[in-house]
């Protein structure tokens, strides 16, 4: 039969190439993991500048700015699950970059973060690299500068770099009113007229580390820090106009800090047969500054001031912290249990008060226990943490203490890699800070005053998101709701002592609102043209004795991007969040920003321009029945800039020391009364 059988008749024929494309995002239960295209990353010099190009939804991201924000919300940033800063994001090289990891949900291991951000960077091997970037504008000191270099020896790396931030006598105008009510009915309105005014905000850092690792083994890391504020100071004048018919009055109001910040982080992680995990991590951190504040009003052709405060403030203060955390994998399974000690001392002399000094004492102890499980297109994870938070003041001997409950849980279903619905709750504390909880009296202007309340409690909040992810041709993003809710936020509470309006702090009746959000990525040219954004409506109510007040608002941000034959071209624009909180509404930095880069070799050039359109606007408004007011500030921000950076690298790069948890501890600093 086989000599018979005829012959094939389906000639040979030449297999095309076969292209196979993964999605932009794949969607896993607890986490969306972006890969880096190879367009991203031949157009980018750092790890700021790759993260940008993924264009994530829900993310803003300038690294003009150097800064990272989702939804209007701090973001936690880590490198290969160690938490680090954008400084160190931005000393990432993007060949290094394997996979970026978008928390939106993170655990009870995370220490309350609203979004995570994790770098997973390649494994080590031998090699170095030194990175150098300058960003200077053309017509403002203004700027940026850094370098950054690694060294990579066997098992070890080190690393020593450094960056400066320029912003020296930036040009500000403030748009002012305000209407206080006394006790008996009768009002005055003050109307401020701007007569100019600077800011200047320029700080260094400075770092050094050492890791060394053994692969599936032992992890060692120590890294050195500081971080040093060089001048943070804002000087306004204005003329202020008052409705009772009295003379016109100048006005400077001046306040600012500057200081030092040295820190010291040492992590050990040591893995066990069976998928177990031992980590221990150690952070302290010490603040060495001072604050200052300097309010005088004065009459037209005056020699005495109606009103001359001056406020000063050294601080010494000191933050310690240690975690402990184990962790135990199965085939579908991950329990993690943990618990860490923090310590806060500070110190605060007021040389303006005869060298009074005040301390306080802040312990926090945190336990936790969470466990996650996959049941064919389910995942579902829950834990229970606890904190006990103790206060002491030593010169009052006031102090509270209190246990907090921390619950959390998270249910997800996977349609398949392109649709997934995921339902989160999650709870966290908020500890009453320095400058809420300082008894000294602090003189604002002429009749307003300051003064902390040390019987604070520590106060709780909830949340409940419910979030559909979405995978279709051209299109990737999510939509959601969200409630949140904090039954005894500590906020600002306003009250007339005799003629004096005093602001002091209390546990409110409660925050919460409900938000409808969505983060859609659009391939508009693929490979070409990219364009993302958030879009978020907020419906707020705040309560307390005496008041409720109610806020709805949009907000959001909106990105595109032109990537082709070298070139980025980006737009971005940034309507700020605006927050409800106690009787003020706030709002962040408006702004808006047009760049393009060309990259060549190791080398990339940029040009751009920060605000092109439009007004820059950062302020608040008042809701309070005693002080009803409207703040607007006003920088000269529209400034074109140019960039340059220059990236050498030998062997291979080797990984930062992969740290799976992080303890923070930030020295706490005081707060000079500010008008």
């Amino acid at each position: 039969m086989a000599q018979t059988e005829t012959a094939d008749s389906i000639p040979p024929q030449e297999l095309q190439e076969i292209v196979i494309q993964a999605p932009k995002v794949i969607r896993k239960s607890d986490m969306d993991i972006y890969h880096p295209s190879k367009s991203a990353v031949e157009h980018s010099q750092n790890g700021l500048q790759l993260l940008n190009n993924l264009m994530i939804p829900t993310l803003t991201v300038s690294d003009a700015l150097g800064t990272i924000q989702a939804a209007g919300q701090s973001v936690q940033v880590r490198i290969n699950g160690r938490e680090s800063s954008i400084e160190q994001v931005r000393t990432l090289l993007p060949e290094t970059i394997k996979r970026v990891e978008w928390i939106d949900n993170p655990g009870l291991r995370y220490g309350g973060a609203n979004y995570v951000l994790n770098f997973i960077v390649s494994n080590p091997t031998v090699g170095g690299s030194i990175m150098a970037q300058a960003r200077p504008a053309l017509n403002q000191a203004w700027g940026f500068y850094m370098a950054d270099a690694k060294f990579n020896t066997g098992r070890s790396q080190w690393e020593v770099g450094g960056n400066f931030k320029l912003t020296n006598k930036i040009k500000t105008h403030r748009d002012y009113t305000e209407t206080f009510t006394y006790p008996d009915g009768t009002t005055l309105t003050r109307n401020e007229t701007s007569r100019g005014g600077t800011m200047d905000n320029s700080f260094a850092n400075a770092w050094a580390s050492y890791s060394y690792i053994k692969p599936d083994t032992t992890v060692f890391m120590a890294e050195f820090g500081l971080f040093q504020k060089l001048t943070d100071k804002f000087l306004y004048n204005g003329l202020l106009s008052l409705s009772d018919g009295s003379d016109d009055i100048f006005l400077t109001d001046s306040h600012g800090d500057k200081g030092g910040t040295p820190s010291l982080s040492l992590y050990w992680q040591q893995n066990f047969a069976h998928r177990q995990m031992l980590i221990v991590n150690f952070n302290s951190s010490f603040y060495f500054g001072r604050s200052y504040s300097d309010y005088m009003e004065q009459l037209a052709g005056a020699t005495n001031y109606l009103t001359d405060i001056h406020t000063n403030i050294k601080d010494r203060n000191q933050a310690y912290a240690i975690e402990v955390d184990y962790i135990k994998n199965w085939r579908n399974g991950r329990f993690t249990a943990g618990t860490s000690y923090t310590a806060n001392r500070n110190r605060s002399q007021y040389e303006s008060l005869g060298d009074d000094i005040f301390h306080q004492r802040q312990d926090k102890v945190y336990l936790f226990a969470e466990y996650f499980h996959r049941f064919g297109k389910w995942t579902a994870t829950a834990g229970m943490g606890v904190q006990y938070t103790d206060f002491l003041f030593k010169e009052t001997n006031q102090g509270s203490h209190s246990w907090s409950p921390r619950p959390q849980a998270t249910i997800t279903y996977s349609l398949n890699q392109n649709h997934n619905f995921r339902l989160n709750f999650t709870s966290w504390q908020s500890t009453p800070s320095l400058a809420e909880t300082n008894i000294v009296p602090q003189q604002l202007d002429g009749f307003q005053w300051r003064v902390g309340n040390q019987n604070l409690k520590t106060a709780n909040s909830y949340m409940l998101t419910f979030r559909y992810g979405f995978n279709v041709p051209r299109v990737s993003g999510s939509f959601g709701v969200r409630a949140f809710t904090s039954p005894n936020a500590i906020t600002p509470l306003l009250q007339w002592e005799g003629d004096k309006l005093i602001t002091t702090y209390e546990n409110s009746r409660g925050l919460q609102n409900l938000s409808f959000f969505l983060a859609p990525q659009i391939e508009i040219i693929p490979n070409w043209l990219v364009a993302s954004g958030y879009i978020q409506f907020r419906m707020e109510r705040m309560r307390s004795n005496g008041y409720t007040h109610h806020s709805n608002a949009w907000s959001g941000n909106a990105n595109i991007q032109l990537m082709h034959w070298g070139f980025v071209l980006s737009g971005q624009y940034v309507r700020a969040q605006r927050d409800l909180w106690g009787e003020k509404i706030s709002w962040g930095e408006n702004l808006n920003i047009i760049d393009l880069c060309y990259n060549w070799k190791s080398w990339q050039f940029s040009a751009g321009v920060i605000m092109p359109f439009g007004k820059y606007d950062q302020g608040s408004k008042s809701l309070s029945k005693w002080n009803r007011n409207e703040q607007h500030m006003r920088l000269d921000m529209r400034m074109p800039y140019v960039s340059i950076s220059y990236n050498l690298q030998w062997g291979r790069q080797k990984r930062g020391a992969q740290k799976l948890m992080e303890v923070d501890v930030k020295a706490d600093r005081s707060t000079a009364g500010g008008r």
